[in-house]
């Protein structure tokens, strides 16, 4: 019997590599350039290398890469977006991590969870984002709306001052514990003959049905933001995938059409 200490290392290493092609950290709209370095020897250091800044306040600069302290490759690769929509339009997971609560009501996760979450989608072929916001205000609501679920550090009440790069280091630690913990045999099971819908998909299916509603007068003079969380909720919960995406998106084609034809006709 093998004794060699390395053989399962190795094995685990395949699998986070595995993982961590498929995730990203998103920083939104970094006010410091320094936080931006930091994170990204917090992300070098559990095997993450993809990061994305969303309008950053100050790009990248020296003081960046001194705090870096040797992850440079991350920084110097790192893409740059006008806006979390566009950073995000391909990713099938989106995790927003907040530090106070909202009214908008997401899927809480803690960060244990939101890393075994994070390899296993991402092992099953998905994009996984990991979205922090800015440092003293964190993600707007339009932001955080975009978001698939929210990832929460249950910190000290009495002090749960966590910078950003603190945050980026405990989901990224929390990444590489879950890979690490991933049998090689279970790389790919349960991976489904079509994957769920990208998250620019879903966002047009959502624009789709928030029309579609409104043609067939569905809210009566109530304001439809209530209903459409909801309903957002329930979607991706269910986490369609491409083509019942498209199916749903004909049912909602349909209707607006019949509703088209019922307006001609009572005119």
């Amino acid at each position: 019997m093998s004794t060699d200490p390395t053989s399962g290392l190795s094995t685990a290493t395949t699998a986070l590599t595995s993982a961590s092609d498929r995730i990203r950290v998103v920083l939104v709209g970094t006010q410091h350039p320094g936080n931006i370095g930091s994170a990204a020897r917090a992300m070098k250091t559990m095997g993450l290398s993809r990061l994305v800044l969303v309008a950053p306040e100050r790009a990248p600069d020296a003081d960046s890469y001194a705090l870096a302290a040797g992850a440079d490759d991350v920084l110097a690769a790192a893409a740059i977006h006008p806006t979390l929509a566009e950073a995000i339009a391909d990713c099938r997971v989106v995790l927003g991590c907040t530090a106070r609560s909202r009214r908008i009501a997401l899927e809480e996760l803690e960060p244990r969870e939101a890393g075994v979450r994070a390899v296993r989608d991402a092992q099953g072929g998905g994009e996984i984002a990991l979205v922090f916001g800015r440092e003293r205000t964190g993600l707007s609501n339009d932001e955080y709306e975009l978001c698939h679920a929210a990832v929460h550090i249950p910190a000290n009440p009495d002090y749960s001052s966590l910078n950003l790069a603190m945050a980026v280091q405990v989901l990224s630690y929390e990444i590489r514990m879950a890979a690490l913990a991933t049998a090689p045999a279970a790389v790919g099971e349960g991976e489904r003959p079509e994957p769920p819908a990208s998250h620019a998909e879903m966002e047009s299916f959502f624009a789709q049905l928030a029309e579609t509603l409104d043609a067939i007068d569905f809210h009566k003079g109530r304001a439809p933001e209530s209903a459409m969380r909801k309903l957002r909720r329930l979607f991706l919960r269910a986490q369609p995938d491409a083509r019942e995406v498209r199916i749903l998106r004909g049912v909602l084609a349909d209707a607006q059409r019949m509703a088209r034809l019922a307006g001609e006709r009572g005119a």
